[in-house]
């Protein structure tokens, strides 16, 4: 299993286009992959999932992936992330 923590950086935290972006690199991918967030989990491939957290600015998140492609898919979300100034 990979796992990567970030802090959301960006000024409206994860809404609805951060989502769909984050979603739709997930769905690229095999692995299992999820969004944690105060103790809930969701599926990342999952836009109503990822929307009902309400992932807000300065929040703690962690992104983990198990599968046989995780490595490619922490990597691929990291860059989305970084790329987007989602998070740090």
């Amino acid at each position: 299993m990979e796992k990567r923590t970030y802090n959301v950086t960006a000024e409206t935290g994860i809404h609805a286009r951060p989502a769909t972006l984050l979603v739709q690199t997930a769905s690229k991918y095999n692995s299992d992959i999820t969004l944690e967030y105060k103790g809930k989990s969701v599926n990342l491939k999952s836009i109503m999932g990822v929307m009902s957290l309400g992932v807000g600015q300065g929040a703690d998140v962690t992104i983990s992936a198990e599968g046989a492609d995780e490595s490619e898919a922490i990597e691929g979300i990291d860059q989305t992330i970084k790329n987007e100034g989602m998070a740090e």
